[in-house]
């Protein structure tokens, strides 16, 4: 089975920065989208930011100017740059990819989306 496995969340000052990271591992044949979204408590989990296997970005308004998403050389990871971050960015950032698995006879299985199982960021002084 697929795992995301996130790393680099943490305590940061208001202004400060932090670089998330995230790793899938499996049997895996592509990875069409890897993205990030966030939830605070008592309220539902929203997008942050997607990345297509193309290169294609979409972020949402709340973050566009000051994060930025990319993938990394092995294409099974994918980074979250935070900068000029606010005490409203705080909230648990959990990894999302939507992944084709091969299966015993190495071919393509359907698409499915996975998730990891979050990093805490707080923005606080």
């Amino acid at each position: 089975q697929v795992q995301l496995v996130e790393s680099g969340g943490g305590l940061v000052q208001p202004g400060g920065s932090l670089r998330l990271s995230c790793a899938a591992s499996g049997r895996i044949f592509s990875i069409n989208v890897m993205g990030w979204y966030r939830q605070t408590p008592g309220k539902q989990r929203e997008l942050v930011a997607t990345i297509t296997s193309g290169g294609s970005t979409n972020y949402a308004d709340s973050v566009k100017g000051r994060f930025t998403i990319s993938r990394g050389n092995a294409k099974n990871t994918v980074y979250l740059q935070m900068n000029s971050l606010k005490p409203e960015d705080t909230a648990v950032y959990y990894c999302n990819a939507r992944i084709i698995l091969l299966g015993e006879s190495f071919e393509p299985r359907d698409e499915s989306t996975y998730w990891g199982r979050g990093t805490q960021v707080t923005v606080s002084s």
